[in-house]
Protein backbone atom coordinates (compact mmCIF):
# COMPACT_ATOMS: atom_id res chain seq x y z
CA UNK A 1 0.00 0.00 0.00
CA UNK A 2 0.91 3.45 -0.53
CA UNK A 3 0.51 7.55 0.17
CA UNK A 4 -0.22 9.75 -2.32
CA UNK A 5 0.06 13.40 -2.14
CA UNK A 6 -0.43 16.24 -4.70
CA UNK A 7 0.48 19.52 -4.37
CA UNK A 8 -0.43 22.64 -5.88
CA UNK A 9 -0.46 20.50 -9.70
CA UNK A 10 -0.52 22.50 -12.63
CA UNK A 11 -0.89 21.57 -16.51
CA UNK A 12 -0.84 24.34 -19.35
CA UNK A 13 -0.71 23.34 -23.06
CA UNK A 14 0.38 26.22 -24.79
CA UNK A 15 -2.27 28.97 -23.22
CA UNK A 16 -5.17 26.60 -22.22
CA UNK A 17 -4.85 25.83 -18.67
CA UNK A 18 -5.56 22.00 -17.80
CA UNK A 19 -5.46 21.60 -15.01
CA UNK A 20 -4.82 24.50 -11.84
CA UNK A 21 -3.66 24.56 -8.67
CA UNK A 22 -5.07 20.85 -7.49
CA UNK A 23 -4.12 19.38 -4.44
CA UNK A 24 -5.07 15.83 -3.47
CA UNK A 25 -4.21 13.04 -0.40
CA UNK A 26 -4.85 10.00 -1.13
CA UNK A 27 -4.38 7.74 1.80
CA UNK A 28 -3.23 3.72 2.11
CA UNK A 29 -5.23 1.92 -0.06
CA UNK A 30 -8.22 4.33 -0.54
CA UNK A 31 -9.90 4.21 -4.06
CA UNK A 32 -11.03 8.30 -4.77
CA UNK A 33 -12.69 8.26 -8.04
CA UNK A 34 -11.68 11.60 -10.25
CA UNK A 35 -15.11 12.70 -11.67
CA UNK A 36 -16.01 15.67 -14.19
CA UNK A 37 -17.27 16.54 -17.78
CA UNK A 38 -14.72 15.90 -20.43
CA UNK A 39 -12.24 18.65 -20.42
CA UNK A 40 -12.08 19.11 -16.68
CA UNK A 41 -8.63 18.08 -16.48
CA UNK A 42 -9.07 14.67 -14.89
CA UNK A 43 -7.59 12.22 -17.31
CA UNK A 44 -4.46 14.44 -17.58
CA UNK A 45 -4.13 14.84 -13.66
CA UNK A 46 -4.09 10.65 -14.15
CA UNK A 47 -1.64 11.24 -16.54
CA UNK A 48 0.91 13.31 -14.89
CA UNK A 49 0.70 10.85 -12.01
CA UNK A 50 1.93 8.56 -14.19
CA UNK A 51 4.39 9.72 -15.62
CA UNK A 52 2.58 10.20 -19.62
CA UNK A 53 2.48 13.60 -19.12
CA UNK A 54 4.80 16.55 -17.09
CA UNK A 55 3.36 18.73 -15.08
CA UNK A 56 4.22 22.67 -15.64
CA UNK A 57 4.30 22.88 -12.16
CA UNK A 58 3.78 21.19 -8.47
CA UNK A 59 4.86 17.76 -6.92
CA UNK A 60 3.70 14.09 -6.55
CA UNK A 61 4.96 12.24 -4.26
CA UNK A 62 4.78 8.32 -3.87
CA UNK A 63 5.06 7.37 -0.03
CA UNK A 64 7.31 11.36 0.33
CA UNK A 65 9.21 10.20 -2.88
CA UNK A 66 9.35 13.25 -5.28
CA UNK A 67 8.02 11.16 -8.66
CA UNK A 68 7.12 13.85 -10.91
CA UNK A 69 10.28 14.16 -13.15
CA UNK A 70 10.72 9.87 -13.21
CA UNK A 71 9.59 7.99 -16.47
CA UNK A 72 6.55 5.98 -16.49
CA UNK A 73 8.59 2.54 -15.86
CA UNK A 74 11.00 3.76 -12.87
CA UNK A 75 7.27 4.90 -11.06
CA UNK A 76 5.65 2.48 -8.70
CA UNK A 77 2.18 3.45 -10.48
CA UNK A 78 0.47 1.10 -13.17
CA UNK A 79 -1.82 2.26 -15.53
CA UNK A 80 -5.31 0.79 -17.19
CA UNK A 81 -6.04 2.61 -20.32
CA UNK A 82 -9.32 3.06 -22.19
CA UNK A 83 -8.26 1.62 -25.24
CA UNK A 84 -7.13 -1.74 -23.41
CA UNK A 85 -3.78 -1.13 -25.59
CA UNK A 86 -2.96 -5.07 -26.17
CA UNK A 87 -0.90 -6.47 -28.62
CA UNK A 88 -2.56 -8.13 -31.50
CA UNK A 89 0.90 -9.70 -31.92
CA UNK A 90 1.02 -11.85 -28.61
CA UNK A 91 -0.90 -14.24 -26.48
CA UNK A 92 -2.56 -13.35 -22.83
CA UNK A 93 0.17 -14.75 -21.14
CA UNK A 94 3.05 -12.60 -23.47
CA UNK A 95 0.74 -9.36 -22.85
CA UNK A 96 0.77 -9.95 -19.36
CA UNK A 97 4.02 -11.40 -19.09
CA UNK A 98 5.90 -8.23 -21.14
CA UNK A 99 6.83 -5.87 -18.03
CA UNK A 100 7.92 -8.83 -15.90
CA UNK A 101 10.43 -10.02 -19.13
CA UNK A 102 11.88 -6.31 -19.45
CA UNK A 103 12.47 -6.64 -15.32
CA UNK A 104 14.51 -9.63 -16.23
CA UNK A 105 13.35 -12.06 -14.18
CA UNK A 106 13.93 -15.77 -13.85
CA UNK A 107 11.13 -17.65 -16.20
CA UNK A 108 9.38 -19.83 -13.35
CA UNK A 109 8.78 -16.37 -11.34
CA UNK A 110 7.45 -14.67 -14.29
CA UNK A 111 5.27 -17.70 -15.35
CA UNK A 112 3.78 -18.13 -11.47
CA UNK A 113 2.95 -14.34 -10.99
CA UNK A 114 1.53 -14.13 -14.46
CA UNK A 115 -1.13 -17.13 -13.56
CA UNK A 116 -1.48 -15.82 -10.81
CA UNK A 117 -2.89 -12.68 -12.01
CA UNK A 118 -5.03 -14.39 -14.37
CA UNK A 119 -6.88 -16.05 -11.12
CA UNK A 120 -6.92 -12.82 -9.79
CA UNK A 121 -8.74 -10.97 -12.90
CA UNK A 122 -11.08 -13.99 -13.41
CA UNK A 123 -9.21 -15.92 -16.71
CA UNK A 124 -7.18 -18.80 -15.47
CA UNK A 125 -6.82 -20.85 -18.37
CA UNK A 126 -6.94 -17.98 -20.75
CA UNK A 127 -2.87 -17.65 -21.05
CA UNK A 128 -2.66 -18.83 -24.48
CA UNK A 129 -5.55 -17.60 -26.08
CA UNK A 130 -5.02 -14.56 -28.60
CA UNK A 131 -5.82 -11.33 -27.87
CA UNK A 132 -8.68 -11.33 -30.49
CA UNK A 133 -10.35 -14.37 -29.26
CA UNK A 134 -11.87 -12.72 -26.17
CA UNK A 135 -14.81 -10.61 -25.96
CA UNK A 136 -14.02 -6.71 -24.38
CA UNK A 137 -14.82 -7.24 -20.87
CA UNK A 138 -11.89 -10.15 -21.00
CA UNK A 139 -9.39 -7.78 -22.87
CA UNK A 140 -9.83 -5.00 -20.39
CA UNK A 141 -9.02 -7.98 -17.81
CA UNK A 142 -6.41 -8.55 -19.11
CA UNK A 143 -5.19 -5.00 -19.30
CA UNK A 144 -5.96 -4.98 -15.93
CA UNK A 145 -4.04 -7.88 -14.90
CA UNK A 146 -1.04 -6.52 -17.03
CA UNK A 147 -0.88 -3.71 -14.56
CA UNK A 148 -1.51 -5.72 -11.46
CA UNK A 149 1.05 -8.44 -12.15
CA UNK A 150 4.15 -5.85 -11.73
CA UNK A 151 2.81 -4.99 -8.02
CA UNK A 152 2.39 -1.05 -8.52
CA UNK A 153 1.72 1.00 -5.15
CA UNK A 154 -0.78 3.04 -6.89
CA UNK A 155 -3.27 1.40 -9.63
CA UNK A 156 -4.47 4.31 -12.21
CA UNK A 157 -7.65 3.87 -14.06
CA UNK A 158 -8.41 5.97 -16.91
CA UNK A 159 -12.24 5.28 -17.89
CA UNK A 160 -11.51 1.66 -18.02
CA UNK A 161 -15.08 0.37 -18.96
CA UNK A 162 -16.52 3.54 -21.38
CA UNK A 163 -16.02 1.48 -24.83
CA UNK A 164 -18.53 -1.61 -22.55
CA UNK A 165 -22.31 -1.90 -22.59
CA UNK A 166 -24.01 -1.24 -19.25
CA UNK A 167 -24.37 -4.26 -18.01
CA UNK A 168 -20.62 -5.20 -18.01
CA UNK A 169 -19.56 -2.26 -17.20
CA UNK A 170 -21.43 -2.62 -13.61
CA UNK A 171 -20.01 -6.33 -13.35
CA UNK A 172 -16.77 -5.04 -14.22
CA UNK A 173 -17.01 -2.32 -11.77
CA UNK A 174 -17.84 -4.85 -8.78
CA UNK A 175 -15.03 -7.01 -9.77
CA UNK A 176 -12.41 -4.46 -9.85
CA UNK A 177 -13.71 -2.98 -6.38
CA UNK A 178 -13.52 -6.26 -5.14
CA UNK A 179 -10.01 -7.22 -6.73
CA UNK A 180 -9.16 -4.05 -5.28
CA UNK A 181 -9.97 -4.40 -1.69
CA UNK A 182 -8.54 -7.49 -1.81
CA UNK A 183 -5.44 -6.16 -2.39
CA UNK A 184 -5.76 -3.14 -0.77
CA UNK A 185 -4.13 -1.40 -3.28
CA UNK A 186 -4.08 2.69 -3.59
CA UNK A 187 -6.60 3.38 -6.10
CA UNK A 188 -7.39 6.29 -8.52
CA UNK A 189 -10.07 5.94 -10.85
CA UNK A 190 -10.96 8.60 -13.93
CA UNK A 191 -14.94 8.26 -14.65
CA UNK A 192 -17.17 10.70 -16.09
CA UNK A 193 -20.39 8.69 -15.21
CA UNK A 194 -21.73 9.84 -12.02
CA UNK A 195 -23.35 6.01 -11.07
CA UNK A 196 -19.72 4.82 -11.26
CA UNK A 197 -18.15 6.93 -9.00
CA UNK A 198 -21.19 6.45 -5.90
CA UNK A 199 -20.74 2.77 -7.08
CA UNK A 200 -17.01 2.18 -6.43
CA UNK A 201 -15.47 5.26 -4.69
CA UNK A 202 -14.63 5.68 -1.07
CA UNK A 203 -14.11 9.30 -2.14
CA UNK A 204 -14.96 10.98 -4.96
CA UNK A 205 -13.05 14.34 -6.37
CA UNK A 206 -15.42 16.39 -9.05
CA UNK A 207 -13.56 18.52 -11.29
CA UNK A 208 -14.07 21.65 -13.23
CA UNK A 209 -11.85 23.53 -15.49
CA UNK A 210 -8.81 21.85 -14.08
CA UNK A 211 -9.83 22.84 -10.32
CA UNK A 212 -11.68 20.60 -7.25
CA UNK A 213 -15.01 21.78 -7.16
CA UNK A 214 -15.88 19.36 -4.07
CA UNK A 215 -14.02 16.49 -2.48
CA UNK A 216 -15.75 13.80 -0.22
CA UNK A 217 -17.63 10.33 0.45
CA UNK A 218 -20.17 9.47 -2.30
CA UNK A 219 -23.17 10.30 0.45
CA UNK A 220 -21.51 13.46 1.21
CA UNK A 221 -21.27 14.77 -2.58
CA UNK A 222 -24.86 13.21 -3.17
CA UNK A 223 -26.69 14.96 0.10
CA UNK A 224 -24.73 18.43 0.52
CA UNK A 225 -23.08 19.22 -2.76
CA UNK A 226 -21.16 22.51 -1.66
CA UNK A 227 -21.41 24.12 -5.13
CA UNK A 228 -24.40 24.75 -7.82
CA UNK A 229 -22.57 23.09 -10.12
CA UNK A 230 -21.63 19.61 -8.07
CA UNK A 231 -25.49 19.92 -7.05
CA UNK A 232 -26.40 19.67 -10.75
CA UNK A 233 -23.46 17.45 -11.63
CA UNK A 234 -24.11 14.60 -9.56
CA UNK A 235 -27.74 12.82 -9.60
CA UNK A 236 -30.89 14.56 -10.92
CA UNK A 237 -31.52 18.26 -9.48
CA UNK A 238 -34.43 20.76 -9.51
CA UNK A 239 -32.96 24.51 -9.62
CA UNK A 240 -35.14 27.45 -9.28
CA UNK A 241 -34.15 31.04 -9.44
CA UNK A 242 -36.06 33.50 -7.87
CA UNK A 243 -35.57 35.66 -4.39
CA UNK A 244 -34.80 35.56 -0.77
CA UNK A 245 -37.40 38.61 0.75
CA UNK A 246 -37.57 38.55 4.72
CA UNK A 247 -35.89 34.94 4.88
CA UNK A 248 -37.91 33.51 2.90
CA UNK A 249 -37.38 32.43 -0.73
CA UNK A 250 -40.28 33.77 -2.76
CA UNK A 251 -41.46 32.30 -6.17
CA UNK A 252 -44.86 31.95 -7.14
CA UNK A 253 -45.41 27.93 -7.46
CA UNK A 254 -43.31 27.56 -4.20
CA UNK A 255 -42.30 29.64 -0.87
CA UNK A 256 -39.60 28.13 1.59
CA UNK A 257 -38.73 29.93 4.72
CA UNK A 258 -34.71 29.57 4.10
CA UNK A 259 -33.04 31.95 6.73
CA UNK A 260 -30.40 33.23 4.37
CA UNK A 261 -29.77 36.89 3.51
CA UNK A 262 -32.08 38.74 1.24
CA UNK A 263 -31.75 38.91 -2.40
CA UNK A 264 -31.33 36.97 -6.04
CA UNK A 265 -30.73 32.99 -5.55
CA UNK A 266 -31.10 29.38 -6.62
CA UNK A 267 -32.97 26.96 -4.60
CA UNK A 268 -31.97 23.16 -5.61
CA UNK A 269 -34.59 20.05 -4.64
CA UNK A 270 -33.57 16.86 -5.51
CA UNK A 271 -36.71 14.95 -7.35
CA UNK A 272 -37.05 12.64 -4.52
CA UNK A 273 -37.35 15.96 -2.18
CA UNK A 274 -39.92 17.13 -3.86
CA UNK A 275 -43.56 16.20 -3.15
CA UNK A 276 -46.62 16.72 -5.33
CA UNK A 277 -49.89 17.67 -3.53
CA UNK A 278 -53.42 18.08 -5.53
CA UNK A 279 -54.04 21.76 -6.64
CA UNK A 280 -57.41 23.35 -5.95
CA UNK A 281 -59.06 26.09 -7.81
CA UNK A 282 -56.58 25.73 -10.49
CA UNK A 283 -53.35 26.98 -9.04
CA UNK A 284 -50.27 25.39 -8.62
CA UNK A 285 -48.13 23.75 -11.31
CA UNK A 286 -48.63 22.16 -14.63
CA UNK A 287 -47.74 17.97 -15.27
CA UNK A 288 -46.40 17.56 -18.42
CA UNK A 289 -45.00 13.93 -18.29
CA UNK A 290 -45.67 11.35 -15.91
CA UNK A 291 -42.65 8.00 -16.08
CA UNK A 292 -43.47 4.55 -14.29
CA UNK A 293 -39.69 3.21 -13.87
CA UNK A 294 -41.85 0.40 -11.61
CA UNK A 295 -40.34 1.35 -8.22
CA UNK A 296 -40.99 5.18 -8.50
CA UNK A 297 -42.74 7.42 -10.93
CA UNK A 298 -41.30 10.49 -12.54
CA UNK A 299 -43.66 13.31 -12.41
CA UNK A 300 -42.34 16.12 -14.80
CA UNK A 301 -43.60 19.94 -13.80
CA UNK A 302 -44.20 22.76 -15.57
CA UNK A 303 -44.03 26.52 -13.51
CA UNK A 304 -45.68 29.54 -15.34
CA UNK A 305 -42.25 30.86 -16.37
CA UNK A 306 -42.05 27.87 -18.46
CA UNK A 307 -39.06 26.17 -16.05
CA UNK A 308 -39.60 21.74 -15.97
CA UNK A 309 -39.28 20.44 -12.56
CA UNK A 310 -39.09 16.44 -11.57
CA UNK A 311 -40.78 15.18 -8.67
CA UNK A 312 -40.63 11.45 -7.68
CA UNK A 313 -43.58 9.65 -6.27
CA UNK A 314 -44.58 6.45 -5.24
CA UNK A 315 -45.85 4.11 -7.87
CA UNK A 316 -49.06 4.44 -6.14
CA UNK A 317 -49.59 7.90 -7.43
CA UNK A 318 -50.78 8.76 -10.61
CA UNK A 319 -50.80 12.36 -12.32
CA UNK A 320 -51.97 12.96 -16.00
CA UNK A 321 -50.78 15.00 -17.78
CA UNK A 322 -52.45 18.51 -17.54
CA UNK A 323 -53.13 17.57 -13.98
CA UNK A 324 -52.54 21.20 -12.00
CA UNK A 325 -50.51 20.20 -8.43
CA UNK A 326 -49.13 21.87 -5.63
CA UNK A 327 -45.04 21.98 -4.80
CA UNK A 328 -44.32 20.95 -1.50
CA UNK A 329 -40.00 20.29 -1.20
CA UNK A 330 -39.17 18.59 2.52
CA UNK A 331 -35.09 19.43 1.57
CA UNK A 332 -33.63 21.75 -0.18
CA UNK A 333 -30.38 23.99 -0.83
CA UNK A 334 -29.47 27.39 -1.65
CA UNK A 335 -27.14 29.17 -3.87
CA UNK A 336 -25.76 32.19 -4.67
CA UNK A 337 -22.38 32.85 -7.24
CA UNK A 338 -22.26 28.61 -7.38
CA UNK A 339 -21.67 28.72 -3.60
CA UNK A 340 -23.91 27.23 -0.92
CA UNK A 341 -25.51 29.32 1.22
CA UNK A 342 -27.86 27.29 3.10
CA UNK A 343 -29.46 23.88 3.21
CA UNK A 344 -31.55 21.99 5.07
CA UNK A 345 -35.08 20.46 5.56
CA UNK A 346 -38.33 22.61 5.32
CA UNK A 347 -38.94 24.08 8.51
CA UNK A 348 -35.15 23.71 9.83
CA UNK A 349 -32.59 25.06 7.53
CA UNK A 350 -29.25 23.66 8.99
CA UNK A 351 -25.69 22.85 7.22
CA UNK A 352 -26.29 19.55 7.61
CA UNK A 353 -26.76 16.91 4.76
CA UNK A 354 -30.06 17.99 3.12
CA UNK A 355 -31.41 15.59 0.66
CA UNK A 356 -32.20 12.75 2.98
CA UNK A 357 -32.41 10.13 0.71
CA UNK A 358 -29.42 7.60 -0.48
CA UNK A 359 -27.97 8.20 -3.96
CA UNK A 360 -29.66 6.29 -6.57
CA UNK A 361 -27.14 3.95 -8.51
CA UNK A 362 -27.58 1.96 -11.10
Amino acid sequence: MARLTIESLRKFFASTVAVDDFSLDVADGELVCLLGPSGSGKSTILRMIGGFEQPTSGAIRIDGQDVGRLSPDRRPTGMVFQSHALWSHMNVFNNIAFGLKLRHLPRAEIRRKVEAALELVGLGGYGHRQTFQLSGGQQQRVALARSLVLEPKILLLDEPFASLDQHLRERLREEVRDIQQRLGITTLFVTHGQDEALALADRIVVLRNGQCEQADAPDVIYRNPQTQFVAGFIGQMNFIAANVEGGTFRHPEMSVAIGAQDGPAVLAVRPEALGLVAAEGGAGVTVVRSTDFGSHIMVDVELSDGTRLKAMTSPAMRWERGTRARLVPSAYALYRDNKLVVSGTVGASTAAPAFGAAPLVV
